[in-house]
């Protein structure tokens, strides 16, 4: 049994608190009360983690801390927790080049495991377990969560921060083809793709990757992109482009705001998951190349539902992270520096376990 710290209650690092409570002491903070209120039996402390004093305080007598606040807070977290000599897994998903944080960790002696979630995180465990078995010509992902029910204007709900979820539809898609970088616009390249037991949804370029990049640059052909229910790129492209989602500050009636700000205000309670709102997640893994000297593809196949009260992003997401977060405190996992997902390729088996135990379940197809 471990001490672990969870920062960030919402509705992603609720569920993982409650899944470690089953087997170590926890406490998660949040500096939302209301969120707190919903993790009966588990320790909490309602405070500002922005404060690196009070989160280093906070933090210093656990054996692990695991992240799960918002993106544009992750970096400077993930930071003062190394600089606290902290171990960390953390779902957050930033923006800045999380190996700017590898040479100070590996100056503290510190495991510092980023990107920990569905895609990124699972889809990279699964791209570096077969990196090791065989010479991969090609990875693709497509990934989406979205509502069951398709409600008008937006047929989506958000399980993260409404600013994380807007910076998919701004932040340059980056891709590699035939051995080069490819930078994009995020919603270029629009295709329908039909699912079985889902139907038709729109993938469009998003910067997924992120790590794969500098990590895996022997392989030729990787791509990442996102799943929605189609129509939904025209409209979100619109928005974009009239500057809603800009972080410009303009001026309005002699006060200086952010387009972004503005827009998050109004789309988070249309985005908001209510009571009794249930949602899936959708992901499909190409990766081709040759094994044995035989040309193979694998594929995988993931579809999951809100189950057990359970959103399914918060399942699939919490869930990696939560198997990981064991493996460091069994002391499987002992990497010192940074450590993107794909660097757990070898513990593929004892995730994809882990998550099967808990209903979230990997079909795996192998052709040649």
């Amino acid at each position: 049994m471990g001490k672990i710290i969870v920062l960030g209650a919402g509705l992603v690092g609720g569920v993982m608190a409650k899944d470690l409570a089953k087997d170590h002491e926890v406490t998660s903070v949040d500096i939302s009360q209301k969120n707190l209120d919903k993790l009966n039996g588990i320790k909490t402390i309602c405070t500002d983690i922005s404060d690196k004093s009070n989160l280093q305080n906070l933090i210093q007598d656990f054996d692990l801390v695991v992240g799960a606040v918002p993106g544009f807070m992750g970096y400077q977290m993930m930071q003062n927790v190394i600089e606290a000599e902290k171990n960390i897994v953390d779902i957050s998903f930033y923006p800045e080049d999380p190996f700017g944080l590898d040479e100070l960790a590996k100056q503290k002696g510190v495991i510092a495991i980023m990107d920990c979630g569905v895609a990124p995180g699972m889809g990279n465990i699964i791209f570096g377990y077969h990196d090791k078995q065989m010479k991969i010509s090609d990875y693709e992902c497509l990934v989406g969560g979205l509502p069951e029910k398709r409600e008008w204007p937006y047929e989506y709900q958000a399980v993260f921060s409404p600013i994380d979820v807007i910076e998919e539809y701004v932040r340059p898609a980056r891709f590699v083809k035939n051995s080069k970088l490819i930078t994009k616009e995020a919603l270029s390249d629009t295709e329908i793709i039909d699912f079985e037991e889902i139907g038709p949804l729109e993938s469009w370029n998003s910067d997924g990757l992120r790590s794969l990049i500098h990590t895996m640059p022997h392989i030729p052909n990787m791509i990442e992109k996102t799943l929605r229910y189609p129509g939904c790129v025209e409209y979100l492209k619109v928005l974009r482009e009239s500057g809603f989602f800009s972080y410009d500050k303009i001026e309005v009636n002699g006060q200086m705001i952010r387009p972004i700000d503005v827009t998050s205000k109004l789309l988070f309670p249309k985005w908001e998951m209510k009571e009794g709102d249930k949602d899936f997640t959708i992901m499909r893994i190409i990766i081709q190349g040759i094994e044995a000297n035989k040309n193979v593809i694998y594929q995988y196949n993931l579809l999951d539902r809100f189950q057990n009260g359970t959103i399914s992003m918060a399942r699939t997401t919490g869930f990696t992270c939560t198997a990981v977060a064991n493996l460091v405190l069994n002391g499987d996992y002992t990497r010192i520096g940074i450590s993107p997902p794909e660097y757990l390729g070898e513990h593929y088996t004892f995730v994809r376990d882990y998550l099967a135990e808990r209903g979230v379940h990997y079909n795996v197809k192998k052709t040649r």
